[in-house]
């Protein structure tokens, strides 16, 4: 099927070939014309006014946890409106920092986004306790056995993608959350790369915390999801203080709402948040399944392609996921770059956030497409005219 009739950029940029949408998605039109909506019909706060605009405002805004909630399998009051993926993660870690103690350990990956470990990096320094990487098999994956052997009592934490926003592996988190809760440490999953491809069910995970964003999920920017186990974000404490998540403020102390209002001071991303139903709705009509058999459709076309070009290394020669992230040999990702760009193919070019497991590779920087369901089987071939085409050009001189 033709997805790219719902994007109206493809309207306005004829020759664009999005290959970045790991980076962030394009949006849909039901989407754009939400956030319309409210601008132009409604405009007005949430939870303050009482008066019928706001009770509106209200209701949308309240009907997108609802379905947020129904997504990923978990209670509306599990789910907390954030900025985006990086907030939600360095949320749970700010406040989850009360429970850490000294020498306590705090497990994760050679494989994370900065956004995943950073902030639990910071917890560590300022609770003197220790972080601990799985050690990864030689092509990057994590492992059960791996993930065994640096588990210990000692272990609070653990904090990992669900998915590699570089090598686009699928880490078995099912199985560490199960782990994780046998010597009482929490889990907190980042799921950036997974959500808005593939079906995922917290209550199966049983993981404790998953934070995700709304812009690559056919979202608006600027908002993001946390789930939390309502009993773990009870006991949390909020990091942010203000409007609208105080219970009763006196001169020298409050009280708090209860979760997860406590964790949503201040005016929220109204607009953003109301659209985000509409992305999680076109996504769950298409189905995730048929969203991710599309995309492991093109990266196998696209393997396929590029198996007798000489020249490049794919570092994950794979199926596992709709990334491929490869460089062509002796041409530094940024020039490769810019021939993609003449031929109006958007890619990604750099450590993608993620400097370790770019060091794992032994490389400085990757070049790195990423497919979705607005892409197509002429995308791939623009990809691999384009890589022949700077490994030519930049291998001539």
């Amino acid at each position: 099927m033709d997805y790219k009739k719902y994007f109206p950029i493809f309207e306005n940029k004829k020759n664009l070939v999005y290959l970045d949408s790991a980076a962030s998605s394009l949006k849909p039109k039901c989407v754009i014309d939400k956030i319309d909506y409210y601008y132009n019909n409604i405009c007005v706060n949430v939870n303050r006014g009482v008066y019928q605009l706001s009770y509106e405002a209200t209701d949308l805004y309240e009907e997108s946890r609802r379905v947020v909630a129904k997504f990923i399998n978990a209670k509306e009051n599990e789910i907390v409106f954030t900025r985006g993926a990086s907030a939600s993660l360095n949320l749970v870690a700010n406040s989850y920092m009360d429970f850490i103690n000294e020498n306590d350990e705090i497990i994760t990956t050679l494989q994370e986004h900065h956004s995943s470990f950073m902030p639990w990096l910071n917890v560590a320094k300022r609770k003197n306790a220790k972080i601990v990487y799985v050690p990864l098999t030689k092509d990057g994956k994590v492992t059960i056995e791996n993930f065994k052997s640096v588990l210990t009592n000692k272990t609070k934490v653990v904090a990992i993608n669900q998915v590699s926003n570089v090598l686009g592996y699928t880490n078995p988190i099912k199985e560490i959350c199960k782990l994780a809760h046998e010597v009482g440490a929490i889990v907190s999953v980042d799921g950036a790369q997974s959500v808005p491809h593939m079906n995922v069910d917290v209550k199966d995970l049983d993981c404790d915390f998953l934070s995700f964003s709304g812009h690559k999920m056919c979202g608006p920017s600027g908002v993001g999801v946390l789930y939390g186990k309502y009993e773990l974000l009870e006991k949390m404490p909020p990091v942010e203080f203000g409007g609208d998540m105080a219970q009763d403020v006196y001169e020298f102390e409050a009280t708090y709402k209860d979760a997860p209002f406590k964790f949503e001071t201040g005016t929220p991303l109204i607009s953003e948040v109301i659209a985000l139903k509409d992305a999680v709705e076109f996504l769950t009509n298409i189905g995730l399944d048929n969203v991710k058999k599309h995309e492991l459709e093109l990266k196998k076309y696209a393997l396929e392609k590029l198996k007798d070009v000489k020249g490049i290394t794919i570092y994950n020669n794979n199926l596992d996921s709709s990334l491929l992230t490869f460089n062509i040999d002796g041409v530094h990702p940024h020039d490769a770059a810019s021939i993609f760009d003449k031929n109006n193919v958007c890619i990604r070019a750099g450590f993608h956030c993620a400097q370790p497991i770019t060091r794992f590779l032994d490389q400085i920087s990757t070049i790195r497409c990423s497919f979705y369901l607005y892409n197509d089987f002429h995308d791939v071939d623009m990809l691999v005219d384009s890589i022949i085409e700077a490994r030519d050009f930049f291998m001539s001189f």
